[in-house]
């Protein structure tokens, strides 16, 4: 797929009516902008995050719009077992029956340094945040899309594979890995489509920690990507799967 038709594609006004999507990392960047405009497509968002403060403020932006009443479940990746998985898609199931799409956003850095400098602590941290988690919630969270009839996975994945990124860029690109295996597995009779994002430098919280050196007002907003993050969930790419799309250099 061309990087540049997601760039240039602009979603019908309410192409996600009556969805039940699933944003993690829903509290701030690029989470908190695509749960906010996949509101205004129509559909339910369940925000995800280890922050309530800000849950609530997006819980708020999306009220303040009119839009469909989201849910909000405070869950920390880093220290979230089997079980608090689970806990989710049983609470899921048991608000809604189904599940539509399932946004993998949540990440986190850590802080870059060679790796023979990494403690053991650390690389699990980073590791279990970044793959180990999403493995788990998109694992518990199959059933649920399977009773869906547009079910879609989605990551926001990062091509971070050059020195000093350690366990983020390890994890990151495992991500990519498990949207091609998943993309095959999940291509049968009960289809479910598996693609990754790669939305290159955004200015977020993380980017901005992580690269002091630029200028955050020279990158662009995470409104500026939502668009390409409604087409993976609408209809427009119901037979689009195994994709990992960058939309611009890192």
């Amino acid at each position: 797929m061309d990087s540049q038709f997601l760039k240039n594609y602009k979603p019908e006004k309410y192409s996600l009516k009556d969805k039940i999507i699933l944003v993690t990392g829903a509290g701030s960047g690029i989470g908190k902008s695509v749960s906010v405009a996949y509101a205004k497509h129509g559909a339910t968002v369940i925000l995800v995050s280890k922050t309530i403060k800000n849950l609530e403020i997006v819980y708020d932006e999306i009220s303040a719009l009119g839009c469909t009443e989201p849910s909000i479940y405070p869950l920390n990746f880093k220290g979230a077992t089997q079980e608090d998985f689970s806990k989710l898609s049983d609470s899921i199931n048991k608000e809604y029956g189904r599940l539509d799409g399932l946004l993998n956003n949540a990440a986190q850095v850590g802080g870059l340094r060679p790796v023979k400098l990494l403690e053991p602590g650390e690389w699990e941290s980073l590791t279990r945040v970044n793959l180990h988690s999403p493995f788990l919630l998109t694992q518990t969270c199959i059933p649920l899309l399977e009773k869906s009839d547009d079910p879609s996975i989605l990551f926001s994945i990062d091509h971070k594979t050059k020195a000093y990124w350690g366990a983020y860029g390890v994890s990151k690109y495992a991500q990519i890995g498990l949207i091609k295996i998943l993309s095959e597995e999940l291509s049968g009779e009960q289809y479910i489509r598996v693609n990754g994002i790669d939305p290159g430098p955004i200015r977020t919280n993380l980017r901005i920690h992580n690269y002091p050196g630029e200028d955050p007002n020279e990158m662009a907003s995470p409104d500026s990507v939502t668009n390409s993050y409604i087409y993976f969930m609408g209809k427009d790419s119901a037979e689009i799967t195994g994709q990992n799309i960058r939309l611009q250099d890192t």
